[in-house]
């Protein structure tokens, strides 16, 4: 059966003031709305953006009197020694504690050799010589060996080799737009670090410090890595969508589960430091930040959908072209759900194996303190995404379609195709 096709010249539909026409109402379309969050967002990051030491930093400094320093060095012996009281342990058994000899590598004394305690849980942990270990050097007159403890081990060099080989990867196979994504992480992990954490503890609410950091982070790193185009405007708008929708399902969630922020014992030692920190706000704030990178991955992978499937078949309706994505989405849907429960899962394995060990009812573990407050984080954040993907598909295709329109041929200018012959 014979089949015609139309064909389109770019040049023609471009040059075309019905195109054009549409194409600036798009931008202005985008522009309208991208305008005033960018906006929203500088003035936020303004009047939130923290100065000074917090009054929770200053309290801390008790514990950690001034002048102390944390120097590194070298175990070079060992000599383990039974630490254990008689009859210590389920049954009777002995702990082994060990006083380890440090080469200190800097400060006051280094060079020098000094003499660690450890208790039997670092022993344990494999320490052996050879293995730098960081130490807590206090303020003091007294003896090194008075002065010095163990206070956790060196893990600068293997963690900046992992990190390394992360970024050569990247920029390996993604090329420029790889660079781009880390510079991107960068700079994500600069508002972190300087703008939410420290907005947190100055007692900003913790649900506006999400919201401005996270629009603050998606503003640019999205451009960044992916360029500044109508496909990467889209994914924006579906990923702001989605963290509305997170920070309202999670604010109801939180309220109906009385998730209190209470249950993990991080919580418990920032109130101390912290009385005026928003736990239950602190805890929304981390279901914000968490739905940041699952619902930029939709947003994206489903905006490139689209347009790649505009591109193949520019005479799409917009209806057809919507299905057409909605089916790749679906499956990105259910992966990506997968992939947010086992995180969590694997994070909270620990707890998990101590829930089996009480031989708690699965209902009674589910519900649990702890463990409700991830369940709430985990059913947001997907319902979050998954409520995303259609948003984002049906902008895309309205942009898609207001600024790409296939322009009619004259008949003559048709060439049928052959008949498929069997």
């Amino acid at each position: 059966m014979p089949h015609s096709h139309t064909h389109v010249d770019p040049a023609t539909v471009a040059d075309d003031p019905t195109v054009q026409a549409q194409q600036r109402r798009a931008l202005k379309l985008m522009a309208a709305v991208l305008i005033p969050v960018a906006l929203a967002t500088i003035i936020g990051l303004v009047l939130l953006w923290p100065s000074g030491t917090s009054a929770a930093q200053q309290a801390a400094e008790q514990y950690f009197p001034e002048g102390t320093l944390y120097p590194i060095g070298e175990v070079v012996a060992i000599e383990p020694y039974d630490c254990g009281a008689p009859g210590a342990g389920a049954a009777g058994q002995s702990q082994t504690c060990a006083r380890a000899t440090v080469t200190v590598e800097d400060g006051p004394e280094a060079n020098e050799n000094v003499r660690l305690d450890l208790p039997p849980d670092v022993y344990g942990a494999g320490i052996e010589p050879g293995v730098r270990v960081v130490m807590s050097r206090a303020p003091g007159n007294g003896g090194a060996d008075e002065l010095y403890a163990f206070n956790d081990f060196a893990r600068g060099f293997p963690i900046a080799t992992l990190a390394l080989a992360f970024a050569i990867a990247v920029i390996a196979v993604a090329r420029m737009r790889g660079l781009a994504s880390i510079l991107g992480l960068t700079f994500a992990f600069v508002i972190l670090l300087e703008f939410m954490l420290p907005g947190l503890l100055a007692g900003s609410s913790p649900v506006l410090i999400g919201l401005v950091g996270s629009s603050a982070i998606m503003l640019v790193v999205l451009y960044l890595a992916h360029g500044f185009s109508a496909r990467t405007t889209t994914a924006l708008l579906g990923t702001l969508f989605g963290l509305g929708m997170v920070t309202a399902l999670g604010a109801l969630g939180q309220s109906a589960a009385r998730v209190t922020g209470l249950a993990s014992e991080e919580n418990v030692v920032l109130a101390g430091f912290a009385a005026e920190l928003d736990l239950s706000g602190l805890v929304l704030c981390g279901i914000i930040v968490a739905g940041l990178g699952v619902l930029n991955d939709v947003t994206i992978t489903q905006a490139s959908a689209v347009w790649e499937l505009h591109q193949i078949s520019p005479e799409l309706p917009a209806r057809n072209l919507f299905a057409s994505a909605m089916r790749i989405g679906r499956d990105h849907i259910a992966s990506t759900v997968y992939t947010i429960v086992f995180a969590y899962a694997g994070a909270s394995l620990p707890l998990l194996l101590l829930f089996e060990i009480y031989q708690r009812p699965v209902l009674d573990i589910v519900t649990s303190g702890v463990i409700a407050e991830e369940v709430v984080r985990t059913l947001v954040g997907a319902i979050g995404l998954i409520l995303a993907v259609p948003v984002t598909t049906a902008i895309g295709v309205a942009i898609v379609k207001a600024s790409n329109v296939t322009a009619p041929v004259p008949a003559a200018a048709q060439r049928p195709k052959r008949p498929i012959t069997q």
